[in-house]
């Protein structure tokens, strides 16, 4: 019963994944860009990667279905329009800046532009489905630092890519966004043992009660698989990107590239399927 329930709204986890993707992968494109020294052909081949999942966000945002099945999360179709708005703004920012940095431009407002209209798409999606304005200040909190992680996570792997075929690249980038990676994916793990133990979410049934019950098979899958191996993953992949063995670095991130997308998939599905927040 668990698995149809989350199965029945994949919609909202697909869009959760693909959003996430795009507005985390353009993120670290513009902290490349500003604090490291990561190659132009880097950053401007990791903007068309943003732009080509803002874009598929956004056929996805379009086919999401006016509620949700069998779950206790309630939908508010008046910010659909707002999330619609802002998630094809960033499209036309990410496709711009790609532009920008082919032209060897830095871009930096444009960038800007790019943030804040990500941002305004993830506070809609919070608003409009977070059930109220208190309720969905954890829920924006859970879509920013999955779309950091999942962003993330995906950005480094590419990076690591680069090295492969440019040795001489300083190991500062990949070092940087390999312990940039390993903090993030470190507060979410602080995330999860806050929620558990406030007990988060339209139907959390109270403090570490979501650890048993129906749904405990996915919510320690989301807390082992999704959480606690991408952390020692990423502190491995921190210590060979310190040490030049750039190929294990990214070999490292593309595990952490699986493990932390099935993560967020889990979590989207314990929240839109369920109500939890984890």
């Amino acid at each position: 019963m668990a698995a149809e329930q989350i199965g029945a709204n994949l919609a909202f986890i697909n869009w959760t994944v693909l959003t996430g993707l795009a507005a985390g992968t353009f993120g670290a494109v513009v902290l490349a860009r500003t604090r490291t020294s990561a190659t132009r052909g880097f950053v401007a081949f990791t903007s068309i990667c943003a732009l080509g999942f803002g874009l598929l966000a956004l056929a996805s945002d379009l086919g999401l279905p006016p509620a949700l099945i069998g779950s206790p999360v309630v939908t508010d179709p008046s910010w659909d329009v707002p999330r619609r708005v802002a998630l094809a703004t960033f499209c036309l920012a990410a496709l711009a800046y790609a532009v920008a940095l082919a032209r060897r431009r830095r871009g930096t407002r444009i960038g800007g532009v790019g943030l804040v209209a990500a941002g305004a798409t993830l506070l809609a999606g919070a608003l409009g489905w977070g059930g109220g304005i208190l309720t969905a200040v954890p829920l924006l909190v859970q879509l920013v630092i999955l779309a950091a992680a999942t962003g993330g996570v995906f950005a480094a792997m590419i990076l690591g890519h680069w090295y492969l075929v440019t040795p001489k690249l300083p190991k500062e980038p990949l070092v940087f966004f390999a312990r940039l990676l390993t903090a993030i994916v470190g507060l979410q793990l602080a995330l999860f043992v806050v929620w558990v133990a406030i007990g988060l979410g339209p139907s959390s049934g109270g403090p570490f009660a979501v650890l048993v019950g129906p749904w405990a098979l996915f919510v320690w899958l989301r807390l082992v698989v999704g959480l606690v191996f991408p952390l020692i993953v990423s502190w491995a992949a921190v210590q060979t990107a310190r040490t030049r063995s750039m190929e294990s670095a990214t070999g490292l991130l593309y595990i952490n590239v699986g493990s932390i997308a099935a993560g967020t998939i889990l979590a989207a599905g314990l929240y839109f399927g369920a109500g939890l927040l984890v």
